[in-house]
């Protein structure tokens, strides 16, 4: 991309999600393995970039949401294990298998149809057994009452033909939170999902390669839940070490430029719905940036962008292709300058806090229109 076709981008750092991955990874006990999760476009960083980053550094694993993201990671050269955590029609077991793609299984009845198209293709499918500890979404029920279906239930999974129970993980879901409260539930889902384990294994003699329960939050604030391999997600791209015990470093840096500047007198209506009216003579810029790039119309009037000198608040309605700026306060701001949405000086936390979300959502939502440029 050169320099005339710069409208709104955002800037990868390689380097950092380097620097990540061995901050991570030297973390970690002896023997464990790394699993990078790089579903949703790596987070918006661009899946294939990052996996291949990542396939170089010596990770172990990859995970995607679905068969379809496992494919474009194929298809772009990525060789080394891939995880799909979601579902995938038993339809296209011969293509998991041929494509040596891992597949996630959350219940019997799903084991059973992967087990019969296995069977009748005479190949063998690797599977990972996912528990429902407590996150109440995917996985086998055994909480409470469920233990001894779910233990009976996983134990036939494992024994199914044509299908080869390489790993089983659970997912925390507070283990990125604060308080007792998200340490007792956190502490209980991992004893839970260790008590399954170990009923599997005295009752069925199923004993697995790989168990995995460690998520972004866990690998920082619960390393002792580290066992065979660990899935930073978020973590891994910098974003999510609130103590900065692993000393990472944000990933993305989302940039636009100012194409117009206008003055405007006091009175003045901003933007669709006239939800912002100038005070005082104002300089107004018009960023190339707007919601169908990625910029949430939740945040209009509520943040400030970095430019050069110091912060632009954001005026008035944001708007599919752009948004308006108070420029009135830096001068040295022109038609052309870069505007920091969010990245080194602007920290993503702002923007996430005033949309009332968690970045993960804000980087996720940089659209396919927004250029990625690595570094």
């Amino acid at each position: 991309m050169n320099d005339l076709q710069k409208r709104t981008w955002a800037e990868i750092s390689l380097e950092n999600l380097r620097h990540n991955y061995e901050a991570i990874r030297k973390s970690l006990p002896a023997g464990c393995r790394f699993l990078g999760v790089v579903k949703a476009d790596a987070y918006g960083h661009g899946a294939l970039p990052v996996s291949r980053l990542l396939q170089e550094a010596g990770a172990d694993y990859l995970a995607v949401s679905c068969l379809d993201e496992a494919l474009e990671l194929r298809r772009g050269g990525i060789t080394m294990p891939i995880l799909i955590l979601g579902h995938t029609p038993y339809a296209y077991t011969g293509t998991l298998i041929e494509e040596n793609i891992t597949q996630t299984v959350t219940c019997l009845a799903k084991a059973l149809e992967y087990s019969t198209e296995a069977v009748r293709l005479g190949k063998e499918l690797k599977i990972h057994i996912k528990l429902d500890t407590g996150m109440s979404r995917l996985g086998f029920l055994c909480a409470g009452g469920y233990f001894e279906e779910g233990v009976d239930n996983v134990i036939r999974s494992c024994r199914l033909p044509g299908l080869i129970p390489e790993g089983v993980y659970t997912h925390f879901a507070v283990s990125d939170e604060p308080g007792e409260d998200s340490e007792v539930y956190t502490r209980a889902q991992f004893k839970l999902f260790m008590d399954v384990i170990a009923a599997v294994k005295s009752r069925g003699g199923v004993e697995f390669l790989i168990r995995h329960c460690a998520n972004s939050g866990a690998t920082v604030s619960y390393p002792e839940m580290a066992l065979d391999m660990v899935r930073p997600g978020l973590l891994l791209y910098g974003y999510g070490d609130s103590t900065g015990k692993l000393g990472l470093l944000p990933c993305m840096r989302l940039v636009t430029t100012v194409s117009t500047i206008k003055f405007y007198e006091p009175g003045t209506s901003v933007s669709y719905g006239r939800r912002f009216t100038t005070q005082r003579r104002t300089r107004m810029g018009v960023l190339a940036v707007g919601y169908a790039d990625g910029l949430p119309r939740l945040i209009s009037n509520k943040c400030s962008f970095a430019a050069k000198g110091g912060f632009a608040p954001q005026r008035g309605s944001i708007c599919m292709d752009m948004c308006m700026v108070d420029l009135t306060e830096l001068p040295q701001v022109d038609v052309g300058s870069e505007v920091e949405l969010f990245g080194p000086v602007n920290s993503i936390y702002k923007l996430s806090d005033a949309a009332h979300t968690i970045p993960y959502e804000l980087l996720c939502a940089v659209s396919k229109r927004v250029p990625r440029v690595y570094e």
